[in-house]
């Protein structure tokens, strides 16, 4: 049995390796408590995992440190104006991740990339967004993990200079799904998603980008993660004036696919982690999560012109008509410039660039019509086709 992480121990290594000592709002406590709790009884770890998995958690500690550290020697930046916010609320495996990096390719939007949410401090310099030393740092690290496990970049590619997802960003206050599709920790799932007071989540958030766009702002901020369904009474309560975009798919396919997904991950710590087993501990959540969203259109929380839906097979069918209308939809110009970007990024970084992701629903032991059944609230609202799906 792996040994014990012991939560004192890492907040020790964080403030050692950082030279600081202040992580801010207590908050963030309570989810470290329950994540580090969870590992202990129900993560499994490997020797590996066991190795490895501090060192991750310090990660997230350090950038709390230098997050608290930078708002408290520069006091006025917490009153600094974000400006626009688009939050893409779509579950995984929808298009959110090949969105937003086209989206991010016009000039006037700012989405946080992979290199900066790593190494957020000092802010980001628009001078030198594209030539920053952090992003060879960056690059270097994730080179390394391509190697140790190339399947990863067929699923869900990843780079320094690509778009990141807000659950990096908040993870440094501990409550964060991105832990449960690292590890074994499903009462850490239920607990983030169901349980948890995300308002501070949603504080840290908003003070971290504060810190990204300190010296970058753009004219609009482009951020993307399914967990936000989970939190959006938070997320609203911190951006009032916040803009969607909702990206649907056939549920039973979101299901297979992260469940796939996440396995593949949790693999690298522990042995014990299946696609089975993963699905069973995913899959209500993420129904939950669908559930969540209608939700919010029915109690009108999402306003009708805050939002633009975007169905899966059309996108991935048109991707520049469906940008054409989201642009119309907002009265923002799609100027041909801006397009030639985004088409010369997606021929660098299309669909399948780096491998086919294979999956398959029987994988994860789960019945399909009983996922359907229970979708099917979703289903009928956001009117989201049928997939074929692979045997």
């Amino acid at each position: 049995m792996a040994a014990r992480i012991d939560a004192d121990e890492l907040l020790a290594t964080a403030s050692d390796r950082s030279g600081l000592d202040d992580f801010g709002e207590p908050t963030y406590r309570v989810g470290l408590d329950v994540l580090v709790d969870t590992l202990a009884t129900e993560g499994a770890l490997s020797e590996l995992g066991a190795a490895i998995t501090p060192d991750n958690l310090v990660g997230y500690l350090t950038n709390r440190l230098a997050i608290v550290d930078w708002h408290d020697r520069n006091p006025g930046a917490a009153a600094s104006d974000l400006g626009p916010v688009v939050f893409m609320i779509g579950m995984g495996r929808t298009g959110t991740t090949i969105l937003q990096d086209l989206l991010a390719q016009d000039p006037v939007a700012r989405a946080p990339r992979t290199w900066e949410v790593d190494l957020p401090v000092p802010p980001p310099e628009e001078a030198t967004y594209e030539t920053d030393p952090r992003i060879a740092e960056v690059e270097a690290q994730m080179d390394l993990a391509h190697q140790a496990r190339p399947e990863m970049q067929a699923m869900h590619p990843t780079g320094a200079t690509l778009a990141q997802e807000c659950v990096r960003i908040t993870g440094g206050e501990l409550a964060s799904v991105i832990f449960g599709s690292q590890f074994r920790v499903p009462s850490y799932l239920r607990w983030v998603t169901t349980e948890a007071d995300m308002a501070p989540t949603y504080r840290y958030h908003k003070r971290f980008l504060q810190v990204l766009g300190a010296r970058y702002r753009g004219e609009r901020w482009v951020l993307k993660s399914g967990a936000h369904l989970w939190a959006l009474p938070a997320l609203l309560g911190e951006y009032p004036d916040a803009r969607f975009i909702q990206t649907h798919r056939d549920p039973v396919k979101i299901v297979a696919s992260l469940s796939s997904l996440f396995a593949y991950l949790g693999a690298i710590f522990s042995d014990e982690v299946t696609v089975a087993d993963t699905a069973r501990i995913w899959a209500e959540l993420i129904l939950d999560g669908l559930d969540r969203s209608v939700d919010a259109r029915e109690d009108g929380s999402i306003a009708p012109d805050r939002i633009v839906d975007v169905q899966f097979e059309e996108f991935m069918a048109d991707h520049f008509g469906t940008i054409r209308r989201i642009y119309d939809r907002w009265d923002v110009e799609l100027t041909p410039g801006v397009e030639a970007r985004m088409r010369a990024f997606l021929d660098d970084h299309g669909r399948e660039k780096h491998g086919k992701h294979l999956y398959s629903f029987a994988d994860t032991g789960l019945d399909e019509g009983e996922i359907r059944e229970r979708a099917q609230r979703y289903i009928d609202y956001f009117d989201v086709p049928v997939e074929a799906m692979r045997p």
